[in-house]
């Protein structure tokens, strides 16, 4: 297909009765609605079977790092890729011309609202079309204004305050990056951009006034209104639909260099370089991380996930020092834990016959066989976890203040303190659909909206029922793995206590039944989890399209909320069941309790439940970061370099900058999506269950230490350059974590409290170990693994559990885990005082705990203001200025216009004088 600069061709309209094409239908849009003029100022309709101008077909000019059509003077703002359909099969040529003519009329629309069009062949496959766009000044002008972007109006002149660590800049300059490369850049006043008002903008160049960024994000909104097909009045438009149905074959904005060469075209900042070199690179880990030049380079939505998550990782830091203390304390002290040593003593555990702990297969067993699992579970259950467990309250508070004065400074820095949703245009899906009219509550003028009342209650009712079901579907593929924990420990127990076990020697003495139960199960659980997520984010995307959100946020709050529920279920519903639900309903062995009637209840390890739950969170967090790992890493590597072998040219061949962006990969259209909610997830494990597992923050705080890197890497060299977007805070993402906060201190209270044996060992310490209920003078651990275990008499058992052990019958008493009266006592098998004063300790334990814990973040959360001083007089400062500069101006002009007219009040513009007499001496 030859296409000359001024050649045009008649659009062809597609009859009623046509096939389509498979491309789903966008519905009846009026004109006048679709495109308002405030919206898409530019925009002027081609008439049905009008002609329209075809694209411009240049040659290639050699220059690999070109940032520039032809000519050398226009930027590349946006890249559009297609497959030229006069080059497909002959059979299948009628398909793919529908696909040409919606093309030409979409690129005809683009020309039409002052958008510049290029196209060029590729060097590596001749099937393949670039279309290289620009947007002209006037253009850009329009839709700063329609987009409200702020635009610098002079440059800042408050003192900034020094920072603390300049004294010690000598060593501190190491590990930031080179200040050589990558300068500190201009701090200005702004202002929402005004056309009509640019000699009040501080323009020293209008070439490079709008960022890259920005102008990218000025194409892509008109690209995704720009029709492609018109009959009658069903219009149909937008760049992503063009996309899903073929038409094009990617669009993105382009990289200014090679992530590894530095460019050698004059004008290219070699952003993406210095990113690399500096963030990127695995080299740079020690590296504080480049903010500002992220955000140029990759729009505010990218700088702030990275801010925070380096933020978070900071802070992590310090709860990682804490928990690592903690973990030291509880290893050095071990073996001089009194309970402990009672345990492995063969006078004292040695000699105390434990109950079977299923029905006729398992056999008793020694107390003292527990020796190892005591003291592994004395390095988690000591009163350095209680200390860290309230240290963790205190500090996911400090993170989520501190976090929101951090989020304020970058907030102004970045231009987005009023960055409103009303600033934010609505979705092409959501405005393809309005066909309802409405009166705005908020501005009384009539509105299209795609939905009733009705409809969109209908609409969120399916929403909700559909995630109710899923997670549903959870709790059922939980109940099925707690089934599946009580058949096998029948297997292990019997086998485990039956056979000698040789090829098991080394660990022998590690391996329980309930440890080899609860190893398999966690594994089981952890694929579950992943093969559900993988589901249930497809059904999570289609109902979120299905409920219509008006804005790019309402969307992905709308998803973020739906994806963290369903998360919240899958990853720590099975942590919840051994905490809170696991050994706490079982009776005792002469009466225990079955599950479905069959399935006996699932004891704890005879360490307790908390040496279960530190394997579970163990084992996901490890296996959740190794996998997330390999598919943010090596799926994007593999793709690529697959890509890269099939497209290989002769290396005398010269490849574009465009066309070498294209062999890269797309970003997913969740964007960081899941980046967020990996780390949501993980900040989850983290505060929830650290009382559990000190050494979560340190797993955590490696974990990020690479996931920066990993990201910064992936999205620079693996994935073609993001589309920029605006980001104001890290949207809903932010509540959930003051939930998880919140919900962290009642989940941590209550494992110190129902989960470990803390608290009936301090009952037992301050209480029971002396007088009257003890026989000791002074307060000590001594007895206390005796006064732990009840007794009962083996005589008690039903025909059903009894044990059918050859060695059964010569034993007369056996001890299990419980506080009740022994046999032959007149409340037999009932609880005893001992029973009543645990529960009472505990509900007290929980109660103080909460309560001064929340005070604490209460106290903390009103004396850390969210917005800096600093930051408060700037923020005044700058409305000031655009108060006195843009709209004074206006009070000027009109005085004047309202003196008798002469030759100087008849010019339409202000003269120099007027500008200087604006200029105030702050």
């Amino acid at each position: 297909m030859t296409m000359g600069e001024n050649e045009i061709l008649e659009m062809d309209s597609l009859s009623d009765t046509e096939e389509p094409d498979g491309d789903p239908e966008f519905g009846m849009i009026e004109e006048d609605i679709v495109y308002p003029e405030e919206f898409l100022p530019t925009y002027h309709s081609i008439k049905e079977g009008s002609r329209v101008t075809k694209t411009q077909l240049t040659e290639f000019n050699d220059k690999p790092d070109s940032l520039f059509f032809n000519d050398g003077v226009r930027r590349i703002d946006f890249i559009l890729v297609y497959e030229d359909e006069d080059k497909k099969e002959f059979e299948k040529r009628h398909t793919f011309q529908r696909r040409k003519r919606r093309r030409e009329y979409f690129e005809a629309s683009l020309m039409k609202m002052g958008v510049a069009l290029e196209a060029t062949r590729s060097v590596i496959d001749e099937k393949l079309t670039f279309i290289k766009v620009h947007m002209p000044w006037d253009v850009l002008c329009t839709y700063a204004e329609v987009l409200h972007i702020k635009l610098p109006i002079q440059p800042n002149d408050l003192s900034s305050h020094p920072s603390p660590w300049r004294f010690f800049s000598f060593i501190t300059k190491h590990f930031y990056p080179n200040e050589e490369l990558i300068s500190q850049e201009t701090e200005f006043f702004t202002a929402p951009f005004e056309k009509d008002r640019l000699e009040y903008f501080y323009i020293k160049d209008q070439d490079v006034f709008f960022t890259p960024s920005m102008r990218s994000r000025m194409a892509y909104y008109i690209l995704s209104r720009a029709p492609y097909e018109i009959r009658g009045n069903i219009k149909k438009f937008g760049i992503s639909k063009l996309l899903d149905g073929g038409v094009y074959k990617a669009a993105y904005p382009l990289h200014d260099s090679r992530f590894n060469v530095k460019s050698t075209e004059q004008g290219c900042p070699n952003e993406r370089y210095l990113l690399y070199k500096e963030w990127a690179n695995p080299k740079s880990f020690y590296k504080m991380q480049p903010l500002d030049l992220i955000r140029k380079y990759y729009g505010e939505k990218i700088g702030i996930y990275f801010a925070w998550l380096g933020f978070y990782t900071i802070m992590l830091a310090l709860a990682a020092v804490v928990g690592l203390g903690c973990f030291v304390f509880g290893y050095k002290t071990q073996e001089s834990s009194t309970w402990s040593k009672e345990v492995c003593d063969p006078a004292i555990g040695g000699n105390i016959v434990m109950c079977p702990q299923c029905d006729r297969f398992c056999n008793y067993w020694r107390l003292n066989s527990t020796c190892e699992a005591s003291k592994k579970l004395s390095i988690f259950d000591n009163f350095g976890t209680l200390v860290f467990a309230v240290f963790m309250s205190i500090w996911v508070t400090l993170f989520l203040e501190f976090w929101k004065r951090y989020q304020a400074e970058l907030e102004y820095q970045w231009d987005t303190v009023e960055f409103l949703e009303q600033e934010q245009p609505a979705r092409p899906e959501y405005e393809a659909k309005c066909i309802y009219e409405r009166k705005n509550p908020v501005t009384g003028v009539k509105e299209k909206v795609p939905y009733t009342a009705c409809g969109r209650c209908v609409r969120v009712s399916i929403g909700i029922g559909t995630v109710l079901f899923w997670i549903l579907l959870i709790l059922a593929s939980i109940a099925a793995i707690i089934v599946y924990r009580l058949a096998v420990f029948f297997t292990f127990s019997s086998k485990f206590r039956n056979q000698d076990m040789k090829e098991l020697e080394p660990l022998k003495e590690y391996v329980t039944p309930q440890m080899a139960t609860s190893v398999t199960a966690s594994l089981i659980s952890f694929v579950v989890i992943m093969i559900l997520n993988i589901l249930y984010e497809r059904v999570a995307i289609w109902i979120t399209n299905f409920e219509l959100p008006r804005t790019k946020t309402d969307y992905e709050n709308s998803l973020t909320l739906k994806m963290f529920l369903f998360q919240f279920v899958n990853y720590y519903s099975s942590c919840f069941y051994i905490a809170f639900a696991k050994g706490k309903h079982v009776s005792y062995p002469g009466k225990p309790v079955y599950l479905l009637g069959e399935y006996r209840n699932e004891e704890c390890d005879p360490g307790g439940c908390l040496i279960e739950l530190t394997t579970q969170l163990s084992i996901i967090m490890s296996g959740k970061a190794i996998w997330n790992n390999i598919q943010e890493v090596l799926m994007p590597w593999v793709k690529n370099l697959i890509s890269r072998y099939c497209t290989r040219v002769a290396s005398e061949k010269v490849v574009p900058r465009w066309e070498q962006d294209y062999q890269l990969q797309a970003m997913p259209k969740l964007g960081l999506f899941h980046e967020y909610l990996e780390m949501v997830i993980q900040f989850g494990f983290v505060t929830l269950f650290v009382a559990s597992f000190p050494l979560a923050p340190v797993l955590a705080l490696v974990n990020n230490l690479f996931e920066i890197r990993v990201d910064a890497w992936k999205i620079t060299t693996q994935f073609r350059r993001i589309m920029p977007e605006k980001a104001q805070d890290i949207g809903a993402w932010q509540p959930i974590l003051q939930g998880i906060a919140i919900l962290a201190v009642a989940t941590n209270a209550m494992i110190i409290a129902f989960t470990s044996d803390m608290i009936p060992r301090l009952v037992y310490y301050w209480s029971f170990s002396v007088y009257p209920y003890g026989d000791h003078f002074n307060n000590t651990m001594e007895g206390y693994i005796n006064s732990s275990l009840s007794i009962f008499n083996t005589s008690d058992f039903s025909s059903l559990s009894r044990p059918i052990a050859e060695n059964s019958s010569t034993i007369t008493t056996c001890r299990y885990r419980d506080f009740r009266y022994p046999p032959g006592h007149n409340r037999q098998y009932e609880y005893n005082i001992y029973y009543w004063h645990v529960i009472a300790a505990k509900m007290a334990f929980i109660i103080v705990l909460e309560h001064i814990v929340y005070l604490t973040k209460f106290i903390l959360s009103y004396v850390i203001p969210d917005i800096p001083y600093a930051v408060k007089e700037q923020i005044k400062r700058e409305k000031y200025l655009t108060q006195v500069i843009l709209h004074e101006t206006n009070l000027k002009l009109v005085t004047k216009r309202l003196k008798p007219p002469s030759d100087d009040a008849l010019k339409p513009t202000v003269t120099k004088g007027d500008k200087e007499e604006l200029e105030l001496d702050f």
